[in-house]
């Protein structure tokens, strides 16, 4: 889609921006939409780089730092001249943190972030996910917008998905998703789906995708619903590649703590799976 304008309106008009890269060949499909997003919106991109320090490293751990950030400096002017060429300008931010999460976190709230765009490394797995990974904790613990994108993704717009838990958590996402389909005419096709663990909470499922329906007859959009069965992380990563979406949007149980990260929230497990974007939505 590269700069066109009409893509500002997908998420309305960002005015922050983040994009949180660690320096690697997997925060390419997350460069390429923080451009295109700040090209968009005409708004500065902000790039960071988080440094996982040790302050019990003392020469040896300086000296590997310095190193670090002598790559970070050229990975930072290869972004800015992809930037130039959609007149973005970039504002660069170097923080060293032992939790990189809490940094990324903390900027955003210092510069009143409206979106945190970054990218993950590849499929982790299970076993890693359920580790609880930095882009996990970033997800669990920001108060804005968070936007994943796979090494490989495109967000064309043309294809999304809302998955919804009918939860106040969800509440942002279904408003996020109603909005995006009412004010973009690209938008080809908009799936809602909501996962029932068990056959007697079916109703329960279709009751929330009867609640987004109202939403969007009050809009004047089209939507198609799909209840499901299942644990909930796989059906939605699921119907997202049948449906062929480009961009899935959920909801986040907030701050979900240590122990409930270690378990592997559904939108975490999502998020890691999914071929696709994800957009965490946030409750205002």
């Amino acid at each position: 889609m590269g700069n066109d304008k009409y893509r500002m309106h997908l998420m309305g008009d960002l005015k922050s921006i983040i994009l949180a890269t660690d320096g690697s060949d997997f925060s390419k499909g997350a460069i390429t939409e923080g451009i295109n997003f700040a090209s968009a919106c005409m708004t500065r991109l902000t790039l960071l780089r988080v440094f996982e320090f040790n302050p019990e490293f003392e020469t040896s751990g300086m000296a590997y730092v310095e190193k670090m950030e002598e790559e970070a400096g050229k990975h930072f002017d290869a972004i800015r001249d992809l930037a130039a060429e959609q007149n973005v300008e970039c504002d660069i931010v170097v923080r060293r943190s032992n939790q990189p999460y809490e940094a990324i976190v903390d900027e955003a709230k210092k510069r009143k972030a409206d979106i945190i765009i970054m990218g993950k490394h590849g499929r982790t797995g299970l076993t890693l996910m359920m580790m609880g990974s930095q882009t996990a904790k970033t997800i669990a613990y920001s108060q804005c917008k968070v936007l994943v994108v796979p090494k490989a993704a495109e967000i064309k717009g043309e294809n999304i998905m809302l998955a919804t838990d009918g939860s106040k958590f969800s509440e942002a996402a279904e408003l996020e998703a109603v909005n995006m389909a009412a004010r973009c005419p690209f938008v080809k096709n908009f799936l809602a789906v909501s996962v029932a663990t068990g056959k007697e909470k079916i109703a329960e499922a279709e009751n929330n995708l009867l609640r987004v329906k109202d939403n969007c007859a009050k809009r004047g959009v089209a939507v198609e619903t799909l209840a499901l069965i299942g644990e909930p992380y796989k059906a939605i990563v699921n119907a997202s590649m049948e449906s062929g979406a480009d961009l899935v949007i959920m909801g986040s149980h907030g701050r979900t703590g240590l122990q409930r990260l270690l378990m592997g929230s559904v939108a975490e497990r999502v998020v890691s799976l999914a071929q696709c974007s994800v957009l965490i939505s946030k409750i205002s």
